[in-house]
């Protein structure tokens, strides 16, 4: 048994799970065999009535009708059997591995008892390449002799000989280190783009080790390996830059050849340049593929700019046929909070969701480059949420508050609010508090901590905002802040398209309060905006057509299932 009785969810937060599945199992939805396919393209016409978009929900499989069953055809035009998760499968339909003590990391196989059931369908090909991917990591992780091959070819000299071949005859294993930068919510998106990059290259994912503050937050997310880097293993030494000589886009603009690099630096981050902008390009991806170490910075989600690689169309078609779930799975595949964060979570679970029927998360963060005061922004808050039926208006208080009435109990809605203020959790509690809900709803306010402002590489302030993202990822409906990353994550691992707080205009809140976001994944904020054939500048958002501009950030783009 996997779930001690005490740390079960309560019966209230079950049932919500329970109304929502109508009590069935979402299963397998779509078809496995070639010699049907004919049949399930006519029977999706008939059923979708010939449109070949999402359903207005956006949010399921079966929504996106004809398109989703063609995208998804191999190369032998079979149709690969994808499916929705049951919401009692720990493994998430063969997402994660089972090859985990479950009490080293009580997360990884516990949070769907508490997370809202997927609507998001997993194709058979990401989790044939996630075990394949695992393998190659067990193969090629720090300890081992395949690395330690790997470390002496990357300090030696470039004219030094190294006889240090793979006995079994197998390729020399090839790297991509992540380093970090900006805020938490930022290194998350960053490390999902290299990791589905890596799974696009054969290469293996490692976490540079210099800095502790990533320490006691995540479990491993590979069986029998590590993907932490040791940092007295590595060699390379010096502070990156986007003046690096050894980057990317220095290299290119010396016109030097890549291949001949024992290991080059990517600079992702949202100063980058055109050279290193090349990196999105086919023909430099062509030279990468022969330089063992890549080292990589990013304060971006640039999963987008991988979409717009030829090389890798194809394959990212076949893993993701819904291109608007790939954080989504590779969040849940990747990020599963330690368990000191996980006591954290079931306790905050315990205390503000355990008895609720409904379950509300509204995010708000501030931004310098868009002011707005706290009374304008609550008075946002308040409007969009009541504007959509998100919580009730006030109502004179009733003088039975125990009973609807049709004398039944009042519908219990939790709402927890993360923030680094307090200010709007605390004027949303008054409110209902001291003028009740309409229709006899029962509305209670918490925010789990208000800690005042963001300290970059303070590893508990760390732990308690995954505690709070992961907290948001249990909620039914979510309200999040325009262009904020913590806001992207929480979306994403909940798979809920939010509600999000348009940016103020001139100090003062917008006329339309928030608007219901057209995906769940996270915006590419500085996308290359770059043409690799005429090797000139171009509109990201207008090269394909499921890479459209961001609702929340214009000069970003994010994936839509178009």
């Amino acid at each position: 048994m996997f779930l001690q009785a005490d740390q079960r969810p309560s019966r209230g937060s079950m049932a919500v799970r329970s109304s929502q599945l109508g009590g069935k199992s979402r299963s397998t939805v779509l078809v496995t065999a070639a010699s049907v396919a004919t049949a399930v393209l006519i029977t999706a016409a008939v059923l979708f009535g010939g449109r070949w978009t999402p359903s207005s929900d956006g949010e399921t499989w079966v929504s996106a009708g004809v398109r989703v069953v063609m995208n998804a055809m191999s190369d032998q035009g079979t149709v690969p059997l994808a499916t929705v998760p049951n919401p009692s499968d720990r493994l998430l339909g063969g997402l994660l591995s089972p090859d985990f003590d479950g009490r080293a990391c009580l997360s990884r196989y516990r949070a769907v008892l508490y997370r809202r059931a997927s609507r998001h369908a997993l194709s058979p090909r990401l989790v044939s390449a996630l075990r394949r991917y695992e393998s190659l990591h067990r193969l090629c992780a720090p300890g081992t002799p395949a690395y330690a091959r790997a470390l002496k070819r990357l300090g030696a000299s470039p004219n030094t000989s190294i006889d240090g071949a793979d006995p079994s005859g197998a390729p020399p294993c090839s790297y991509l280190v992540w380093t970090p930068d900006a805020g938490l919510g930022n290194r998350i998106l960053s490390i999902t783009s290299g990791f589905l990059y890596a799974l696009l290259t054969d290469r293996v994912l490692l976490l540079n080790g210099s800095r502790d503050d990533l320490d006691d937050l995540f479990c491993e997310p590979f069986p029998g390996s590590t993907w932490i880097l040791p940092e007295t293993d590595f060699p390379v030494r010096e502070k990156l830059s986007i003046d690096t000589r050894e980057s990317l886009g220095s290299t290119l603009g010396r016109g030097e050849a890549l291949a001949a690099a024992p290991w080059l630096y990517l600079h992702l981050v949202h100063n980058y340049k055109a050279h290193d902008r090349g990196f999105f390009c086919d023909d430099v991806q062509a030279e990468l593929r022969r330089v063992p170490w890549l080292v990589f910075q990013a304060d971006n989600y640039f999963v987008p700019g991988l979409f717009l690689i030829p090389r890798h169309e194809r394959e990212l078609a076949r893993m993701f046929p819904r291109r608007d779930a790939v954080f989504h799975h590779l969040g849940r595949y990747l990020f599963h909070p330690s368990n000191t964060v996980w006591g954290m979570v079931t306790r905050y679970h315990g205390s503000f969701f355990a008895r609720a029927d409904e379950r509300v998360g509204i995010q708000v963060r501030k931004f310098k480059w868009a002011p707005i005061s706290d009374d304008e922004l609550y008075g946002q808050i308040l409007k969009c949420v009541q504007r959509e039926n998100i919580l009730p208006g006030v109502g004179a208080p009733r003088a039975n508050a125990n009973a609807t009435a049709g004398g039944r109990p009042p519908k219990r809605k939790a709402v927890v609010v993360a923030s680094l203020y307090n200010e709007y959790s605390e004027k949303l509690k008054d409110l209902y508090h001291e003028h009740g809900a309409a229709g006899g709803e029962a509305v209670s306010v918490f925010q789990p901590t208000h800690l005042g402002a963001q300290h970059f590489g303070d590893r508990q302030q760390n732990q308690k905002a995954l505690a709070e993202m992961v907290l948001l990822s249990f909620v039914d409906v979510v309200v999040t802040t325009s262009v904020s990353t913590f806001g992207y994550v929480s979306q994403g691992l909940a798979g809920l398209r939010p509600w999000v707080l348009m940016r103020p205009d001139h100090g003062k809140a917008p006329d339309t309060p928030c608007r219901l976001a057209p995906t769940i994944e996270p915006c590419f904020h500085t996308p290359p905006n770059y043409d690799c054939r005429a090797k000139a500048r171009a509109d990201t958002g207008r090269i394909v057509q499921h890479i459209r501009h961001c609702e929340d950030f214009p000069q970003g783009v994010q994936l839509l299932e178009s």
